[in-house]
């Protein structure tokens, strides 16, 4: 399927909000409810929409913290990446995890109750041997920016 300038618009404006109707969609990307609702039916069966989930407002459940934590394994081979993978996507603690071209090898967010959490996380991983080298530990005070959206009409002018 080729995406057209109006599909990266729909896939845009759902990214921003997930509830909204067809109708208001619809008019944010300048068609008629009908063809509209079909193109978002397609984009979904073909693949290009993955779900729809709720942003919550964690500040409102109560204390949180964030961590963002670079980690070196000792070994490069695939099966040490495999093997520190299958241990960390386990963790529900972990928001994301990214493999890094340059001083480390992963970049891992974590969102916890608190410092003792991360840290018995942390010593928890280490004693586990499953290959983490080193790792450096940044805890964020404050986000100033988030977006919860990609700019999808820049990235892909159609």
């Amino acid at each position: 399927m080729k995406l057209d300038r109006i599909d990266i618009k729909i896939l845009y404006e759902l990214q921003k909000n997930g509830r909204i109707t067809n109708v208001e969609l619809a008019e944010l990307v300048h068609l008629s409810p009908s063809p509209c609702l079909m193109r978002v039916k397609k984009l979904q069966s073909e693949g290009y929409i993955d779900g729809y989930s709720a942003l919550i407002n964690t500040a409102k459940l109560g204390q949180t913290i964030t961590v963002f934590t670079e980690v070196t394994l000792k070994n490069h081979r695939q099966i040490d990446f495999a093997r520190f993978l299958s241990t960390v996507e386990k963790i529900d603690s972990v928001i994301e995890c990214h493999l890094i071209s340059g001083g480390y090898d992963y970049l891992i967010k974590f969102v916890t109750s608190g410092i003792a959490e991360y840290q018995e996380i942390m010593e928890r991983l280490i004693d586990m041997d499953i290959g983490i080298d080193r790792y450096f530990s940044y805890v964020v005070l404050k986000s100033p920016i988030v977006r919860s959206h990609l700019p999808l009409t820049s990235l892909f002018p159609v």
